[in-house]
């Protein structure tokens, strides 16, 4: 077969699932026989970058991990190096067909001075408090985007979690409240959570939140031992799905591929949103390559790409026709910005501070 023949069935075959580093059971016979979901519409997704900077510099980040033995190392083993942490965070506000809005948090970032930070730089604290955000979704349990539970329970501890059921064992403790700060860069939490909580799991899947969003979770692997993922799914009237993540384990063209096998109407993809796990530490591959022209068979009209997405691949993306939502420079007037931000002047991110529009 031809390259190019193989490129255009990224769309319509597992290929899609091998190259973006998912798992391929999702390609399995099983859910081709299932019913698609029909989970309803919204009128609009506006996403705010709360925090995309989970820490400020790779190399640092790296040494960290090295130091502890490597990406297989239990994430609460690990000396982190304190002044390189920063969180993932984004606040969501879903626009009804009768036009009521409900707001969202996704994730709870890492370093709670950081993320006290840009909660109040945002104004998140007292949404908190004035329990304006409905719901707190964990996509998973990993240090930046967990590690920082507490500055949300601090300002409303009865706050609805989605929590991932394959989360480590002290991962659920830190929830009740531990303290697990003997590691440097490792949590504590002084504020137990007593709202409602619902933990998610393969067997059930699919979890409507509301019409037209619906949260997915799909047991891929990560590092750290972390695995399992919540991913999000919103379909938009007239304009058909975005998916919002946190890293995207799974793969960026396994979520995509997953609408459109389980969704009524999934073959129309309007965005996405967040980490995409690409080219994570700025390496290249040639597969990388191949996820680029995968997406471009879906026509997609919003990438909004930052986080774990490589700085590279998002560039070559941008270059090659992807339609990449770019940054603002916002996040230039934050008391501290990544590393990378400084050496690059394409602005491919969607940075700290940022909106992005579906709608």
């Amino acid at each position: 077969m031809k390259r190019r023949d193989f490129l255009k069935g990224l769309a319509t075959t597992s290929a899609g699932v091998a190259l973006s580093g998912g798992v391929g059971s999702l390609a399995s016979t099983a859910y081709a026989k299932r019913k698609k979901e029909d989970f309803g519409e919204i009128k609009s997704l506006k996403v705010h970058c709360i925090s995309e900077t989970s820490w400020f510099d790779n190399a640092t980040l790296g040494k960290s991990i090295k130091a502890a033995g490597g990406i297989n190392t239990n994430q609460y083993d690990v000396d982190w190096d304190l002044n390189n942490l920063g969180g993932y965070a984004a606040l969501l506000e879903v626009e009804a067909l009768d036009g009521k809005k409900t707001k969202y948090l996704l994730d709870t970032g890492w370093n709670n001075d950081w993320m006290d930070y840009v909660f109040a730089k945002d104004g998140i604290d007292k949404m908190l408090k004035n329990k304006e955000i409905d719901t707190l979704i964990i996509t998973h349990d990993h240090i930046d985007h967990y590690f920082g539970i507490e500055s949300t329970l601090k300002h409303q501890p009865d706050i609805k979690i989605y929590f991932p059921g394959t989360s480590m064992k002290k991962s659920f403790e830190l929830l009740k409240g531990a303290d697990f700060s003997s590691t440097p860069g490792c949590p504590k939490n002084t504020v137990p959570h007593t709202g409602e909580l619902i933990v998610t799991n393969a067997k059930k899947e699919f979890y409507k939140i509301q019409d037209g969003f619906g949260l997915v979770f799909l047991d891929a692997p990560a590092t750290l031992q972390v695995h399992g993922e919540n991913n999000l799914y919103f379909k938009i009237k007239d304009k058909g799905y975005v998916t919002v993540t946190g890293c995207c384990h799974a793969g960026i063209l396994t979520l995509i591929n997953y609408a459109r096998r389980n969704f009524k109407d999934g073959n129309k993809n309007y965005g996405c949103y967040g980490g995409l796990h690409i080219s994570v530490f700025e390496n290249w591959d040639p597969k990388f390559d191949d996820i680029i022209e995968g997406m471009k068979t879906y026509n997609m009209s919003k990438i909004a790409c930052n986080h774990c997405t490589g700085w590279v691949w998002a560039e070559k993306a941008a270059a090659a026709g992807l339609p990449i939502i770019h940054g603002t420079n916002k996040n230039l007037s934050y008391k501290k910005q990544g590393s990378l931000s400084h050496s690059h002047t394409s602005n491919v991110y969607t940075g700290n501070g940022d909106d992005v529009f579906f709608g």
